[in-house]
């Protein structure tokens, strides 16, 4: 409801005040049925009705804006979700997203053996360090340009958005097929496919709360679980085509992946139409787009501080880890099969934890955050260690596990330390911060290998950002706690005013009418 509408939901006409004070002999005696009956008919309450039928009418038009800090989206709860039908064919569009993706990106360590070969040069000593860039840029850019793909699919929809993101990344794998030098790779495929990516994946997401309330974490594991399912699967693909088609060959039957994937941005379809703007509506909208009330929240600070921190050793082992097998075991061992471990355990992992997170008060949800960064810390530092390939596949396992319990509660752990409105855009911005260390991690990793002549070092320090990030976390819960303390107590200090208040006034009503009495 508007600000005017709200004052007159509770003013009285004169005329009505008149008739109250006249039949009711002390202010707090309650009125009669019957008044109650006459003051319900009055025109002022008619057309209080209509009025609210055509906000809750203004409020389902906008609520489809999952996300959005509009007030209208208060009316939410008058929408019915499908909770199915069309809805379903969206979810498996979005777990296509998904899993196109970001299996394509957990892949690129099968990449990067073939670009080492493909761009190799006898005089080169830090080619490492130059490939890694081509992933590292990749997957940073992803999450660089979520703050701005929010904006962007607040503004024009999830279908547009979608569609065109998708476009955008088809024509970044179509122009890589035809690269034959390393350096213009960081555009094609660092920059202009990973931007497209970053546009079709968001949208995927949000169009979900279009169709899916009761049974949106039971649609979100499945779509998250789509890029476990690609990363399982692509692996043996790529390696496959990459030994019978080449490089460039495979480049082009990946943009099919991505024509896929623009075809599902069709089936967004927004269930109600997109509402009309007003005189200041693009102008308020822009300045609700832009929230920063979310950096209020001591909460959220730490967490944006501790999650980029934790992810300059994340994307360590997805480059890296493949090369690492051929020096350490040769080149006839199945190394494929270590990402497809962790694909797997993943997985598991995001559905196991997320179940587990629904039994978790608050934001204590953190501390399985904490535990998974913990171990992911560890078991980096294990990979240099395994003497056999057995001991590889281990590690493995565990870090699939617990990278997927660090992803599957990042929604859930959100709602706790924003609110309900600004989860959107806290999400957005965390993204965004998380790209810096996912670009720059691997690139030193690869630096490390050219300088020293192996990798031990450079998984040992890949294993320590992890672990601080993880510690850092741990003051979230204290910090939250203290604020719900002192929140607490603030309402009780107004309640304590307000009985006060309610035992005072009834004997000074009473004081009043004596003193009319009196006077008359």
């Amino acid at each position: 409801m508007t600000e005017g509408g709200l004052t007159d939901s509770h003013s009285t006409p004169p005329a009505a005040a008149e008739k109250t004070n006249t039949s009711v002999p002390f202010p707090d005696e309650e009125a009669t049925e019957e008044d109650t009956k006459t003051a319900e008919k009055t025109p002022l309450n008619e057309d209080e009705e209509k009025g609210d039928k055509n906000e809750k009418s203004k409020g389902s038009a906008v609520l489809k804006v999952v996300g959005s800090s509009d007030p209208d989206c208060a009316a939410e709860a008058e929408f019915e979700h499908p909770e199915g039908g069309w809805g379903w064919i969206v979810m498996l569009a979005a777990m296509w997203c998904n899993g196109a993706i970001f299996g394509i990106q957990n892949s690129f360590g099968i990449f990067f053996i073939s670009l080492l070969h493909e761009f190799s040069a006898a005089d080169d000593e830090t080619l490492k360090f130059k490939t890694a860039w081509v992933g590292s840029l990749s997957m940073g850019m992803i999450f660089f340009c979520s703050p701005i793909v929010s904006v962007f699919t607040d503004l024009f929809g999830c279908r547009k958005t979608a569609v065109v993101g998708a476009a955008v990344g088809l024509v970044g794998l179509l122009a890589s097929s035809f690269v034959r030098t390393l350096g213009p790779l960081y555009f094609t495929y660092g920059i202009v496919f990973a931007c497209g990516c970053s546009f079709a994946y968001q949208p995927s997401l949000v169009i979900l709360g279009h169709y899916f309330k009761k049974r949106l974490g039971l649609v979100n594991g499945i779509v998250t679980a789509g890029s476990s399912v690609f990363t399982i699967t692509l692996p043996s693909l790529l390696s496959f085509l990459l030994n019978r088609l080449g490089l460039h060959n495979t480049f082009l039957i990946l943009s099919i992946f991505m024509f896929i994937l623009m075809l599902a941005g069709f089936t967004y379809k927004p269930l109600i139409p997109e509402p009309r703007s007003h005189q200041t509506g693009r102008a308020l909208r822009l300045s609700k787009i832009f929230n920063f009330n979310i950096w209020k929240s001591v909460g959220y600070r730490i967490w944006a501080l501790g999650i980029p921190a934790a992810l300059y050793g994340y994307f360590v082992p997805y480059v890296h880890l493949m090369a690492f097998v051929e020096e350490s075991f040769g080149t006839d061992v199945n190394k494929e099969i270590l990402l497809i471990c962790i694909g797997i355990t993943s997985g598991v992992g995001r559905l196991i934890f997320g179940r587990v997170a629904d039994y978790i008060p608050g934001v204590n949800k953190v501390y399985l955050q904490v535990s998974s960064f913990l171990v992911i810390g560890v078991m980096s530092m294990m990979i240099p260690l395994c003497q056999v390939f057995g001991g590889l596949i281990a590690v493995c396992l565990l870090m699939g596990l617990f990278d997927g319990c660090f992803i599957s509660i990042m929604g859930p752990i959100a709602f706790e330390l924003v609110e309900s409105q600004n989860v959107s855009q806290a999400i957005g911005f965390l993204l965004g911060m998380m790209s810096l260390p996912m670009i720059v991690g691997p690139p030193v990793a690869g630096l490390l290998r050219d300088t020293l002549g192996t990798y031990k070092e450079a998984f040992y320090l890949a294993g320590i950002p992890p672990i601080i990030g993880g510690l850092v976390l741990c003051f979230i819960p204290y910090v939250e706690h203290r604020k719900q303390q002192q929140q607490q107590q603030q309402q009780q200090d107004k309640m304590l005013d307000g009985k006060a208040n309610s035992v005072l006034q009834p004997y000074n009503a009473h004081e009043d009418k004596k003193e009319l009495e009196c006077s008359i």
